[in-house]
This record gives C-alpha cells, structure tokens and sequence, in this order.
C-alpha cells in the first residue's frame, strides 16, 4: 500500500517530534503493509523551502536503511489553502499532484475558483481530509463544485474507522457509498496520535465500496502519483 499524506518526518511541525518516533511509526507502518510513504509536512510560514523537506527525507531514508526498515520514503507537502507562495513547488513526488488543506471551519467562497486557476497552471488538487471540515462533515454535497473543477479527494484512514467521531464517520463512509473518494492515507502524526495504519479502514471502505475498489485507494490511484517520480529518478540515475 502507498500513503499519500503523512506527517512522518521528525522535528520538521506537528508529527514525529524527534527520529526514534519516526523510527516506531515507520515500523508500525511496515507491519500494516505499507510500502511507500510520501511526506507531507504542513507548510507554514517557518517551513517554506522544499530543499528542507527533501534534505528530512533523505536523512529519514538513510536511517530506515540502517534501520533495515523497508519502507520508502518521498518527498510531499500539505499545503493551505491561503498559501501565498508557489503551489508548485510542492507537489507529491515529481508529479503534478498537490494536496491542499481547507480551512477546518468552512469551505471558503473561492475554492471553486482556487482549484479551477490551480488546474489552468497544470497542477492536479487532492483535497485532504474534507470529511474533517465542519462544513462539508454537516453538508457533504458541498463537495460536488469542487469535484467539477477537477478536484480529488482524500480521506483520513482514522475518519472512516470512527476514531475521529461519528459525525466525521458518517460523512466519510457518505462520500464513499456516493464514489466521490480518490484516496484513503493515514495522515499520521504519532505512533499514538492518528497512527501510520490502513489495513482497518481498508476492510471497512471494502464492506461499503467492494474490495477492489477500495484496494485502488491505497494501491491503484497513489500509484499514479508516484510514477513520474519512479520514470524520472530512473532516469535521473542513469544519466
């Protein structure tokens, strides 16, 4: 399986406060049959350089190496929505893909016009977790003009098993009995907060949605983002 948002990287915002934290979640992960993980710290105003991001990954790399842990590890992003810097510069992988954070409390009055201007510069916009904004959570549907600009969705692993309330819960299975869902990630923080884990709420996604079609959640679709960037370190390494 392939985690697309993950809050892996020690000592860089809210997630893993130091390495052997990184180290325990990495491992979890593993076990839950993780393959991949992309790293997707939030971007705020101290953390605005993807040379940073990339130079925690490489280090977190090196250690799960030594740690003879078999995970991989690339380089991501999540992104404000009120980002005033270049959306461009930190998008998934290689790929075009970016993950974009709404506000917690309501859908603002330019998201369909934000996601439309982002789609005209080539970038494609994963929306994280909307089934954990108070607005969409209480009115779903919300979501269908931003799915018409082009918009993908992701949802928390932790909102579709009920660790995060049942009102989240419900929109989260909503949104997947209505097929409006592209992507299910951990967005894990800690080993005990929103932990790396997938399997749980795979089984559950495949009991609403069938299994095939949940397994393209976690498998199909993320692979989509990270094959440019396996083409072009390919031949990156090779030139």
């Amino acid at each position: 399986m392939i985690d697309i948002h993950s809050h892996i990287l020690p000592g860089i915002d809210d997630g893993a406060a130091d390495l052997t934290e990184s180290l325990v979640m990495a491992l979890m992960a593993v076990q839950d049959g993780i393959k991949t993980i992309i790293a997707t710290p939030h971007i705020s105003g101290h953390l605005t350089h993807r040379a940073l991001i990339q130079a925690k990954v490489d280090e977190l790399q090196t250690s799960l190496k030594n740690a003879a842990i078999p995970l991989e590890i690339v380089v991501g992003a999540e992104v404000p929505f009120h980002f005033n810097g270049t959306f461009g510069d930190f998008t998934l992988g290689r790929s075009s893909f970016l993950l974009l954070e709404l506000p917690h409390t309501h859908v603002p009055a330019n998201a369909s016009q934000k996601i439309h201007e982002l789609h005209v510069l080539g970038l494609k916009v994963i929306i994280a977790h909307p089934e954990r904004n108070s607005e969409i959570s209480q009115h779903p549907d919300i979501l269908d003009e931003l799915l018409e600009c082009g918009a993908l969705v992701q949802l928390t692993a932790e909102s579709v098993t009920g660790d995060l309330g049942i009102q989240t819960q419900y929109c989260a299975h909503y949104l997947l009995r209505r097929k409006k869902v592209h992507f299910l990630a951990t967005d894990c923080h800690s080993s005990l907060q929103r932990k790396p884990l997938l399997q749980k709420a795979l089984k559950i996604a495949g009991k609403i949605i069938g299994k095939k079609q949940a397994s393209a959640l976690v498998e199909e679709n993320p692979r989509l983002i990270l094959e440019p960037y396996g083409r072009e370190a390919a031949e990156e390494g090779h030139s």
